[in-house]
């Protein structure tokens, strides 16, 4: 099998499953209980605060976990919302997935504010920066964009963005789901207020974490049941009993990802014989490692399948095609082959084993705005897990595809 549908969800390592396993076998029970099991539970909570903030360039006590980036973005743009007074302004984008774009424009209807869209260039899908900062006004409280583009693989300046929002006493919301398993996010390096990020997409489980600075959590209004306590290791804007086994699994998929750093070494800040590390900055500095191999890794994958692209007739490629321009989008490629409609071309590939996602991806703005129909196109990403055996067998079976061949293919299968 070859896995093509990284970018709708990944696959979990062995450690990962294990992990989840485990904890459901050795430690299941509720926080703050007097006995060994939930003993157990309280120090898994403090210790996937403290591997999400690794992760993220964040702190442990700005972390909060929900059942998923949607439902944590709903939940924190109702209590940005309630903060603002009518007339005010939220940005978001047209490259963005609608879960950074729906909460907003909902909000607003509650609140009454107004909600500013930045377009993409229609000729690659990237996003028009110097038209979203001319959209950038006295008024805007919020500036909504992603890290990377799940539907293109683009990747905005976020630095530039952040800086314009700041510039104007705005905040810098950033999804990053799409580029987490792809590149080194640092939340305060590229100075956003808020990053969310999903498990699934880094080869954990099924999960939602933000990273939220303290002070602005801090004054944002939270609902919370009366009992709830928001002392470390939880936060105000968890609410209710978290998923601990998936907690778990977050755990063993960071140190899973730092463990892929040159030299291994498995990724946890409990070295045998080394001294605790209370700020995880071994673990940070084996995740910049890691990083860096699956950017290199990556962008041969995706430098490959550009350069060879063009030669298949009748297929579209939406978003960058340069092939020396692969540091700036992930390998994540939208695309179309003409009298084959989206769900046929997947069908195809997975016939051969490739597992590719057709489809709008819930980016419907960006693929409307390319042309592309109610059907969508076919997405392909790769992941570190990827071989670059693979892609040229990819490339083979979307020429035979577009070539009419997948029938007879079809029949002698």
């Amino acid at each position: 099998m070859a896995y093509f549908d990284g970018p709708g969800g990944s696959q979990a390592p062995r450690a990962v499953i294990d992990a989840v396993a485990g904890y459901l076998e050795r430690s299941n029970a509720n926080a703050g209980g007097a006995f060994a099991s939930s003993r157990e539970t309280d120090e898994l909570l403090a210790a996937a605060h403290g591997a999400a903030a690794d992760l993220v360039g964040a702190k442990p006590g700005e972390i909060a976990f929900g059942a998923n980036m949607t439902t944590l973005n709903f939940l924190l743009s109702h209590a940005v919302a309630r903060t603002c007074a009518p007339g005010d302004e939220i940005v978001v984008t047209q490259l963005d997935h609608d879960a950074n774009v729906s909460p907003w424009f909902r909000a607003a209807e509650d609140r009454d504010l107004v909600v500013r869209v930045a377009p993409i260039r229609a000729g690659d899908g990237t996003l028009d920066h110097d038209a979203l900062e001319a959209l950038i006004g006295e008024r805007t409280r919020v500036v909504a964009f992603t890290l990377a583009s799940n539907a293109l693989g683009n990747v905005p300046d976020a630095r530039r963005l952040a800086a314009a929002a700041h510039r104007v006493g705005a905040l810098a919301w950033a999804d990053g789901v799409h580029l987490a398993p792809h590149r080194r996010i640092d939340r305060d390096a590229l100075g956003l207020d808020v990053v969310l990020c999903s498990p699934y997409k880094f080869f954990g489980p099924h999960l939602g974490l933000a990273a939220i600075r303290s002070e602005l959590a801090e004054r944002l209004p939270a609902d919370r049941v009366r009992a709830a306590s928001s002392e470390p290791p939880g936060h105000r804007f968890e609410a209710g009993t978290l998923n601990h086994e998936a907690l778990a699994g977050t755990v063993a998929a960071i140190d899973y990802l730092a463990g892929l750093a040159s030299g291994g070494g498995g990724g946890t800040d409990a070295d045998e014989g080394a001294e605790p590390d209370t700020h995880g900055s071994r673990r940070r500095a084996r995740l910049d490692s890691a990083y860096e191999a699956i950017r290199v890794h990556e962008e041969s994958l995706a430098g490959r399948f550009l350069e060879q692209i063009p030669a298949i007739s009748g297929l579209r490629l939406h978003g960058l095609a340069d092939p020396g321009a692969v540091a700036e989008r992930t390998p994540t490629f939208l695309i179309e082959i003409e009298g084959h409609p989206p769900r046929e071309v997947a069908a195809a590939l997975g016939r051969r084993g490739m597992f590719a996602w057709d489809g709008d991806f819930y980016a419907p703005a960006p693929l409307r705005l390319l042309g592309l129909g109610p059907e969508g196109g076919v997405r392909i990403g790769f992941l570190h897990y990827n071989a670059a055996a693979e892609v040229d067998a990819l490339l083979e079976a979307l020429a035979e595809i577009a070539a009419g061949r997948d029938a007879e293919l079809a029949v002698a299968g």
